[in-house]
């Protein structure tokens, strides 16, 4: 196990280290488990020492069902949600399947309770370990790292199953050659992370479906316990409790992700300042105005640089804060006003095109009389560029001509001529 560990600790700097160092937590769990169970052969251990080597195997595989995902799939953060999907796939499936199938075969199995439930939950983990590990395989690309993973999971698993199977028949005998199986799958998994990762390989983690088993289990598992509460040993109403407590904590931090998500996504389309969409937002919008009657007004204030020049930008953001105000009101509903960036401002409207000239004509209305800010009045007017949905051409680039042409000329409103190919 020493030498298992050693080798985790030199494997190649490609490897993820959370995963060289879940990998090397696993193989040292197991490594004191196997420790107190051989001392067990030579000296009268308490009942309590036994539990403790039965937990320590125990804890070999929610490291290891940490380790292998992160084993076949590229370097990621680490993070609470894939902790907590280990923890409920490790108890809530495994846990609580084994603790069904004990109630079924607790008396083929010599020992106690306690000690028949860890002989078949090692089986069960391993199951749960080899379908992590092919799924992994499968998402990342098989390579010979993924090969060697699935070659020392399995071998360790086929041992298991050996030992549960000798144990149920009293051919078990302490230190036979089936033993050395878990050391090779141990050692073969080891080797695997010595191995190259696939350079094309996704992220990669225990698969939803499987959490969605685990965590649908624990509450039908919990009515019927509620039902027949004699039937049911406590070990299987300790893990559901326990299931569904981190499936809770696991869909508050899903909902509180996606709030974060959703809340993020608006911020990258508003502007700060104004409050308004921004340059992204607007051309998206313009990208799904084909098919419909509208147009495109561009719209940049004149006179608004010597207002951040005598009276400071503070008052200019201010300025900016109301022109946005004015504007909004002035629109039909429907339309969409951004702030693309300084003093320009966008404007999507829907309609015929007078409908559109009179609402262009409207906005640089609501600019005709000053601001008053700070006891000061300011008067600003603007240059509005116009161009029809024809759904030809730039629309934004035209639009921008024309602003710049209503900007030069004094014109105030400049119409883009129609779009011809």
């Amino acid at each position: 196990m020493v030498a298992a560990i050693i080798s985790l600790i030199r494997a190649p700097l490609h490897s993820d280290p959370f995963a060289i160092s879940f990998t090397a937590l696993a193989i040292a769990s197991w490594g004191i488990g196997s420790l107190y169970s051989s001392l067990a052969q030579f000296f009268n251990f308490s009942a309590n020492s036994l539990l403790f080597s039965n937990i320590a195997y125990a804890l070999f595989y929610p490291f290891a069902f940490l380790a292998i995902p992160r084993i076949l799939g590229r370097r990621q953060r680490l993070r609470l949600l894939e902790l907590l999907d280990a923890a409920i796939f490790g108890l809530g499936l495994s846990s609580i399947v084994t603790a069904l199938i004990l109630i079924q075969f607790i008396s083929n199995i010599p020992g106690d309770s306690t000690s028949a439930f860890f002989a078949v939950l090692y089986p069960v983990c391993d199951i749960a370990l080899v379908v992590i590990a092919i799924v992994s395989a499968v998402v990342s690309g098989f390579s010979n790292r993924s090969a060697l993973l699935i070659s020392g999971v399995m071998i360790f698993a086929i041992t298991d199953f050996y030992f549960l199977w000798a144990q149920i028949t009293n051919s078990y005998q302490f230190g036979q050659i089936s033993d050395n199986g878990w050391l090779l799958g141990i050692t073969i998994i080891t080797f695997s992370l010595w191995e190259a990762p696939n350079n094309l390989q996704p992220e990669t983690k225990i698969h939803p479906a499987l959490i969605a088993v685990s965590i649908f289990i624990s509450p039908a598992l919990l009515s019927a316990i509620a039902l027949r509460p004699d039937y049911f040993p406590i070990y299987v109403v300790i893990p559901t409790i326990a299931t569904l407590f981190m499936a809770f904590i696991r869909m508050t931090l899903v909902i509180r992700q996606a709030s974060n998500l959703g809340e993020e996504k608006i911020l990258a389309r508003t502007d700060e300042l104004t409050g308004l969409p921004n340059r992204r937002r607007l051309v998206a919008e313009i990208g799904a105005l084909s098919g419909v009657e509208g147009a495109l007004l561009l719209l940049d204030l004149d006179g608004f640089k010597p207002v951040n020049d005598q009276y400071g930008h503070e008052m200019g953001d201010q300025i900016l804060q109301q022109v946005a105000m004015r504007f909004s009101r002035s629109l039909p509903t429907g339309s969409v006003l951004a702030r693309l960036g300084g003093d320009e401002f966008g404007v999507i409207v829907l309609g015929s095109p007078d409908t559109t000239l009179e609402v262009a004509y409207a906005l640089r209305a609501t600019l005709s009389y000053p601001f008053t800010v700070g006891g000061n009045q300011i008067s600003i007017s603007v240059s509005i560029g116009h161009v029809r949905n024809d759904k030809n051409g730039d629309l934004l680039q035209r639009a921008d001509a024309a602003m710049y042409e209503a900007k030069r000329s004094g014109v105030a409103i400049v119409e883009a001529a129609v779009y011809q190919p």
